[in-house]
């Protein structure tokens, strides 16, 4: 039995260095960094086996390590490249239950893998543990000394990246001491995220109407969810997704806009403060929303939100309104849907009839996985769209589904503008899309939002303006300033606060005249991108492969 003892203290380095080979092949990182990354670890678990006589105890003891190597093989298996970000931690904290058991359904095939990696090991050492069989003295030496052996080579290259790869750091190129960087990162973040209340309590807009106090207007902004303008009709896509706003001429449609984040936690603040990609970081804490500028002017606001509440900025921004409803919220199985938002809309408006001026955030659920339960039934327009299986074979039954949620969102808008334009008040809503999507596109086979490395598919978004007749009746050139932008190179994180603020003739300090598509001074702006470091990058030094920027390119 000692034999089998003396395997397993080489077992488990052999299993918990196989995340750190993977990442040889997926990451564009030089030789030496590979090679480091891999000897290093590699000696040190098993110098730490090795020292350990109770073998079966030291195997049980490396879980921890063996949890962060099944969540990077995960994670692999999911988008092909990156390790563990921070922005991956967060999302596992703020992802609610029903999104989270819709996304392991579909990642069966890298459970199982996982599994069969690891918990052999554990359940070995859980029996050599129990029995008390230890490897021998002259077992563990021999491991210890090729673990020194190792550990030493790695060590050498690690000294060499330091030297001759500019930025190279332990905290971001060695696993799995970068994931533990990260780890640690994300729970500063969330605990600073839950401090929000009392770090941005005394925060001021020093906003005002020039709106006569007597005039009685709505304003909306609508916060899509995973749209990516590439199939949308009004961009140019082939198929009929969005046949009543195409057919409707009160409407301005921007096909070139970027989202500066494509994770929701983060790209969802931007748009609804006066944050983008370059002080989001420094700033999120301190600053309050768009709601809280109206409020300011004098407005009644309401927050409402078909999407359940995770504990980020967005639950936080949207309790700094008057109202707050988050219709999915409580026990309730019913499905619901965007439109049901319109019906609390409508209710809200009823109930401030009083009031002169009214301001609404709706939050939709809009095209997130699983694509058919964003819509009803009856409301498919393509079909097959059963698309339970996320695989690439299923790709043309996934792309119905989603593209029925654009044909649904497409009806949702077409009557928020229908119901806001029958008010006969001057008005005006403001849409875009957190980020967009992943579905199987290309060869490298990604799917769903939020990698580490973000695609072309995942950052350009749609962004529309809606005006009454009755708002461009009062400001007659809004409309066309904000068509003639309509081509210009636009960030939905940096435009859509200043836009809806500009067209309720809002006055305060963070106004940039500069960032609002309904504004003269409209200047385009450099692309550049939020990482996974809050830090702001340039487009291309965000992640983008070649064939993301080619794309681009063509907008």
């Amino acid at each position: 039995m000692k034999k089998y003892s003396y395997l397993l203290i080489w077992l488990v380095p052999v299993v918990l260095i196989v995340a750190n080979i993977a990442l040889a092949f997926t990451e564009s990182d030089p030789l030496l960094a590979k090679f480091a990354n891999i000897t290093l670890p590699f000696g040190i678990y098993l110098i730490l086996m090795g020292l350990w006589k109770r073998t079966g105890v030291s195997a049980l003891l490396s879980l921890p390590f063996m949890i962060f190597a099944a969540f990077q093989i995960v994670l692999l298996f999911l988008y092909g490249e990156r390790i563990i970000a921070v922005d991956m931690f967060l999302n596992v904290a703020t992802t609610n239950f029903t999104e989270a058991t819709e996304l392991l359904a579909n990642l069966v095939s890298a459970i199982v893998t996982v599994c069969i990696l690891y918990l052999p090991p554990l359940a070995w050492g859980g029996y050599l543990a129990a029995k008390k069989i230890c490897a021998t003295a002259a077992q563990r030496r021999r491991a210890v000394k090729a673990g020194i052996a190792s550990a030493l080579a790695g060590a050498g290259a690690l000294a060499a990246c330091y030297i001759a790869i500019p930025g190279y750091a332990v905290t971001r190129n060695l696993f799995p001491i970068n994931v533990i960087s990260n780890m640690c990162e994300a729970i500063n973040r969330f605990h600073a995220t839950k401090a929000y209340p009392e770090t941005s309590a005394g925060f001021k807009f020093d906003a005002r109407s020039t709106h006569p106090d007597s005039l009685q207007e709505i304003y909306v902004m609508v916060v899509g969810e995973t749209a990516r303008a590439c199939n949308w009709q009004l961009a140019g896509y082939g198929r009929r997704t969005t046949p009543r706003l195409a057919g409707r001429n009160d409407i301005v449609f921007f096909n070139r806009v970027l989202s500066e984040s494509n994770t929701t936690h983060k790209s969802v603040p931007m748009i609804l403060s006066p944050l983008d990609a370059s002080n989001f970081g420094d700033s999120i804490y301190h600053t309050k929303s768009i709601i809280e500028t109206f409020k300011e002017a004098g407005y009644r606001t309401a927050f409402i939100s078909n999407q359940k509440r995770n504990g980020s900025f967005i639950d936080f921004f949207g309790e700094q309104a008057d109202e707050t409803i988050f219709i999915n919220d409580g026990s309730s199985m019913e499905e619901r849907f965007d439109a049901d938002l319109l019906g609390e809309m409508e209710s809200f408006i009823s109930r401030n009839a009083d009031a002169r001026k009214l301001m609404i955030v709706l939050h939709t659920y809009g095209s997130h996985f699983k694509y058919e339960g964003r819509y009803p039934a009856s409301a498919a327009v393509f079909t097959p769209d059963n698309a339970h299986d996320a695989t690439a074979s299923n790709r043309p039954v996934l792309i119905n589904a989603y593209d029925n949620t654009i044909a649904y969102t497409d009806m949702f808008l077409d009557s928020l503008a229908s119901c806001l334009g029958a008010t006969g008040l001057p008005a005006a809503f403001v849409y875009m899309s957190d980020h967009g999507e992943d579905i199987f596109d290309d060869e490298r086979g990604r799917f769903l939002h939020a990698s580490p490395n973000p695609t072309y598919y995942q950052i350009h978004v749609p962004m529309l303006v809606w005006m009454s007749d009755s708002l461009r009746a009062i400001e007659p050139d809004k409309f066309g300033v904000a068509l003639s932008h309509a081509s210009s190179k636009i960030s939905s994180s940096k435009s859509a606060f200043h836009t809806l603020v500009d067209l309720a003739g809002i006055t305060t300090p963070a106004y940039r005249s500069d960032w609002s598509l309904t504004d003269t001074a409209f200047v385009e702006q450099p692309r550049i991108y939020l990482n996974d470091y809050n830090e702001s990058v340039a487009l291309d030094a965000s992640g983008l492969r070649r064939q993301d920027l080619k794309i681009l390119e063509r907008f």
